[in-house]
């Protein structure tokens, strides 16, 4: 099983949004989305949040996410 990060802090970044305005923009919980941002590696995420989160950054779901692990 493959292990993933998010590059939710980087492309936040790029946009000069903090992870809360990531949370308000997406309707990602913002919990979970901090979750996310912290992981080094995540075996599991919710695909409707990675969805609603390319859609907020106006990015393809392959360039928001990284395998870090095969």
């Amino acid at each position: 099983m493959g292990v993933i990060r998010l590059r939710i802090r980087e492309l936040a970044a790029e946009k000069g949004w903090t992870i809360k305005e990531v949370s308000d923009r997406s309707g990602v919980v913002y919990s979970t989305l901090r979750t996310y941002a912290r992981s080094p590696g995540m075996s599991m995420v919710d695909f409707t949040a990675i969805q609603k989160l390319a859609r907020t950054f106006d990015v393809m779901i392959e360039d928001l996410v990284e395998v870090v692990e095969d």
